[in-house]
């Protein structure tokens, strides 16, 4: 097992520097958690005031103690924590956790103070949690360390939780228990001076009290480290997070289609995508998945069974489950079969199958047996409203009964019987996750079924990240030709020409100002064609009335031509007014491909449904550089309006695989030039005819 934070986790000795005998001061607490948490190992307050805590001898320093300490609970005034975390070095303490606040989390004066903090840990290779940190957790039995300063008491289980927030962290303990959820450890990470979520990851990653990794972040330090941890983890450990800060105010405005829709959160679902962590939007929804893991597998597949004694919440689990992208097959015969041997002949035997309210724990029992007994379904979803004349507790064993049989996940709803009934304890305390009402049971499914999905695909298809033979010097050429003309934004035949040294197709593509010059580059295009204003350069062509399509004739061009022309007016002397010329495509989908520059997460690829309808519909996906073949896959059949690309109503499906390699192209193009700021490929034309599957347009925005 990885050991590298065992001085933290795993301490045999503890000192608490700033303990107190004062109730309700953090350091009396915290020494008062360790006594009442049994802590396996010694314990040394240190307060140069007393002589006597919580019946112990305490020190005026962590020096005066005789014996080794392996780790320092530091609760003293921000001024101070240096000048003892400095005592700890040369005491040889292993591991700092550091409550004391008023670091950079206030800014100013705080910051320099926590850059006096890590050079001292750095200097005596110390590890530190915090500083402004609530405290650490472990339940293993052989340590029992509960170095926190909260009322919770924490049950031992197997999940492993990290926060970033001391108040949420102490809330979400303290309910945890409630829904019979157990930790293995817990670390309240504050500042992340020194350990971050990265390195807790990697600590549990190994860890065999760890079946689970739950997480409250607000940022994400190192983005590129985490997608590396966390794919590792997600092979084998489910890991489910909550990140705060999903809206941002008074964002700067980006000047392109790509850097208009990539708010900041996108970069943080991309993210969590590209290495299986499950996104919850709320606290809640990160118990329902903790609830739904904690004691039973990852479902296999997205077939649910139903099986209630009331149609109405049956109907409504059916909705939720349905509109999350589960499955509700049909009872198969065999089930009908045996149903009907002891159902009534009024239960109407369909999935979601409503036994009616009569339905005691025998009728539950055989139910839910027969459902289970063969490979027809994947999950198995008991919904209970309890009638006057039915005992809960009753049933509630039925539901065990059947499940101790089973080892398909179980997911129960028991309606009407308040909150910690005796039946919800019961179902609890075997294990199961139990809700209240059933729509929660389908978002919470839905949210595990995209993780399975992930996880076996990676299994089955590692990841390739392929390379293409380019020309990177000649895009090297036009970035500096710009650089030195002081100019940022690429577009015309310049944009095309670092297309083409990707080896990204592009239709067809001329520049021409006399009209004899555009007669004739229209008749070598081929009619229908598109006419777009080169110069003067204008960013958003389509807004400014500068793109004229469908000229099928010599008189439309002439006439387009000379609008043109005069709408734009005189230009500044030395400037050419030029039109740019092409064939026009048709019978393909419009799509987007782009690039921004997220300022946590670096180059984010776009793809979505392109031309004007991509600021309108929003139909689109992001991911983190450097793009794999599964990655680029993902992006295209992510996309609601995917069905377009794959073929509709008897349209030919188009050629996904020319999709995936422009965006691995584009790809290979951010990472070997890290000069874009934004990258719009707008529309890019995709048909089932790979001939006709070509980008219309582009434009390149310098940092």
């Amino acid at each position: 097992m990885n050991k590298s934070l065992d001085c933290i986790f795993r301490p045999r000795s503890l000192a608490v520097i700033g303990a107190s005998s004062t109730r309700l001061k953090i350091g009396r607490e915290i020494l008062h958690n360790l006594i009442d948490y049994e802590f396996n190992g010694k314990i040394f307050p240190v307060n140069p005031k007393e002589g006597v805590i919580h019946s112990m001898k305490a020190y005026a320093s962590v020096l005066d103690i005789p014996d080794p300490v392996d780790t320092a609970i530091i609760v003293v005034p921000k001024e101070k924590v240096a000048g003892v975390a400095e005592q700890c070095g040369q005491k040889g303490v292993k591991g700092l956790v550091v409550i004391s606040a008023g670091f950079r989390e206030v800014g100013g004066q705080g910051v320099a103070l926590e850059e006096e903090l890590l050079g001292i840990v750095k200097k005596y290779g110390m590890r530190m949690v915090g500083p402004n940190c609530f405290g650490v957790v472990n339940t293993d039995p052989n340590v029992r360390l509960n170095a926190t300063f909260g009322k919770a008491r924490p049950k031992p289980g197997n999940l492993s939780f990290i926060s970033q927030s001391g108040g949420l962290g102490e809330a979400i303990l303290n309910f945890a228990g409630s829904l019979n959820l157990g930790f293995s450890m817990f670390c309240s990470v504050g500042n992340k001076a020194d350990i971050s979520g990265n390195d807790l990851l990697h600590y549990w990653k190994d860890d065999p009290a760890t079946d689970m990794i739950l997480m409250y972040i607000e940022n994400v330090g190192n983005p590129r480290k985490f997608i590396t941890i966390a794919r590792e983890v997600t092979r084998t450990k489910p890991v489910a997070a909550v990140k705060s800060g999903r809206t941002v105010q008074g964002a700067k405005a980006a000047s392109s289609h790509t850097g208009a829709l990539a708010g900041m959160d996108v970069g943080v679902d991309a993210l969590f995508a590209q290495c299986g962590v499950m996104r919850t939007t709320t606290i809640e929804e990160l118990y329902d998945i903790a609830m739904a893991l904690s004691h039973q597998p990852v479902p296999k597949g997205n077939r649910v069974a139903v099986v209630t004694n009331a149609g109405g919440p049956g109907i409504v689990a059916t909705d939720a489950l349905i509109g999350h992208g589960l499955q509700l097959p049909p009872l198969p015969d065999e089930v009908v079969n045996r149903l009907r041997s002891f159902l009534p002949e009024e239960v109407s035997l369909h999935n979601p199958l409503d036994l009616v309210a009569g339905a005691r724990g025998p009728e539950f029992t055989m139910a839910l047996e027969a459902v289970c007994a063969g490979d027809w379904y994947d999950t198995i979803v008991p919904i209970f409203v309890q009638p006057i004349t039915i005992d809960e507790i009753d049933v509630a064993q039925a539901i065990i009964n059947a499940k101790q049989k089973s080892a398909k996940p179980f997911l129960v709803s028991f309606m009407g019987v308040g909150f910690r009934s005796r039946g919800m304890e019961m179902l609890m305390e075997a294990g199961m996750p139990v809700f209240i009402f059933p729509e929660a049971i389908g978002k919470a499914l839905a949210t595990i079924e995209d993780y399975r999905e992930y996880r076996d695909k990676l299994q089955a298809h590692p990841d390739v990240y392929p390379t293409y033979p380019v020309s990177k010097s000649a895009v090297e050429q036009i970035i500096a030709r710009y650089q030195t003309a002081g100019k940022k934004h690429i577009v015309g035949q310049d944009a095309v020409d670092i297309l083409r040294a990707y080896g990204i197709s592009v239709a067809p593509y001329a520049i021409a100002a006399e009209w004899d010059e555009v007669r004739r580059a229209a008749a070598e295009a081929g009619y229908p064609v598109v006419m777009k204003l080169h110069t003067p350069e204008i960013l958003h062509k389509t807004e400014a009335k500068a793109v004229r399509v469908d000229i099928r004739n010599e008189a439309e061009l002439r006439a387009n031509y000379d609008d043109l022309k005069q709408r734009i007016g005189p230009l500044p002397a030395g400037e050419r007014f030029s039109v740019a010329l092409q064939q026009m495509l048709s019978g393909g989908v419009e799509t987007v491909i782009g690039m921004t520059n997220d300022p946590a997460f670096g180059p984010l690829i776009m793809f979505g449904l392109g031309g004007v309808y991509v600021e309108i519909m929003k139909d689109v996906t992001f991911r983190i550089t450097p793009l794999s073949e599964g990655r680029a896959e993902e992006m295209i059949t992510g996309l609601k309006s995917y069905p377009l690309l794959s073929g509709f109503r008897g349209s030919k499906p188009a050629d996904i695989e020319i999709l995936k390699e422009t965006l691995l192209r584009l790809s290979q193009l951010v990472g070997d030039h890290t000069v874009f700021a934004e990258i719009d490929i707008n529309p890019f034309i995709v048909s089932h005819d790979r001939a006709r599957c070509k980008a219309v347009d582009a434009r390149f925005i310098l940092k």
